[in-house]
């Protein structure tokens, strides 16, 4: 059974709210999930559930009714709570009347980039949450081992984002680095360093790719920084037909990560 607050105030009210915010976040290693298909497929990657809010509306599905069931079985705590209530602790308009509180690993590049990886991906300051999650699902679809998150990216957990993921979230291994970290380790673990780039002469599906590929994608506006560029073993571009000066981050990500994913199979 439900345990029902119904007090703005109470802690557990408040402690929920605060991860709307990244510091919070990154200090407590918890971020929200909202929707009902978004916590089933938490339950099925086995993510580390903490506990769940629902608002009054929830239960009154049988669906939602069995889901419910479910947690109860793998005694994950359910809170519920008034409409209004609810409305707070989420950034959408329309709420699916569910979301959870998930724990999150702090990863590092010793520990979770491995021997075994070939397929990396760079992300240098991408700040659209609907391109970060985007790109963070695409890169799951195309068999990207690990993404590595520099400084200036905004927050995966970001509740944008998260919807964005739809769910791949869960399954990609996202570190996040310095610059200066991730290309010393890639050197040192035979990586090329392919960059989506304007001004070159290689077209992206003119390359032969390594047997290992760290694939750099830029900011949205700027793309990537001079440094990585004078650190990259290789540039490709992607060919402009019509009038548009430039692809979509996620557009160009996707377009490039499954070129490249076509010499690493």
């Amino acid at each position: 059974m439900s345990m029902i607050i119904t007090a703005k105030d109470n802690d557990k009210i408040k402690y929920t709210k605060s991860l709307l915010k990244s510091k919070n976040r990154n200090k407590e290693s918890k971020f929200i999930i909202e929707g009902y298909r978004i916590l089933t497929l938490a339950i099925e990657c086995r993510a580390k559930l903490d506990y769940v809010f629902i608002n009054e509306d929830f239960e009154k599905k049988q669906e939602h009714k069995e889901f419910l069931e479910i947690l109860k079985k793998k005694d994950i705590r359910v809170y519920k709570t008034t409409n209004k209530i609810f409305e707070d602790l989420t950034d959408t308009e329309n709420t699916q009347g569910i979301i959870g509180v998930v724990k999150f690993k702090q990863r590092t590049l010793e520990k979770n980039l491995t021997d075994d990886n070939r397929f990396v991906l760079i992300l240098d300051r991408i700040q659209d949450p609907g391109n970060m999650g985007t790109i963070i699902r695409t890169a799951d679809a195309a068999g990207v081992d690990a993404i590595i998150a520099l400084k200036g990216c905004v927050d995966i957990y970001n509740p944008k984002v998260i919807r964005s993921t739809m769910g791949s979230i869960f399954d990609m291994n996202v570190i996040h680095a310095t610059q200066e970290e991730a290309l010393r380790i890639l050197k040192l673990k035979k990586f090329d360093i392919v960059s989506s780039y304007l001004d070159t002469n290689n077209y992206y599906n003119t390359v032969e790719y390594n047997y290992k590929t760290a694939l750099v994608i830029g900011n949205e506006a700027n793309g990537i920084n001079e440094e990585l560029v004078s650190k990259s073993d290789v540039l490709v571009k992607i060919p402009i037909y019509g009038k548009a000066e430039s692809l979509n981050a996620a557009i160009s990500s996707a377009i490039l990560m499954y070129e490249i994913k076509k010499y690493l199979v």
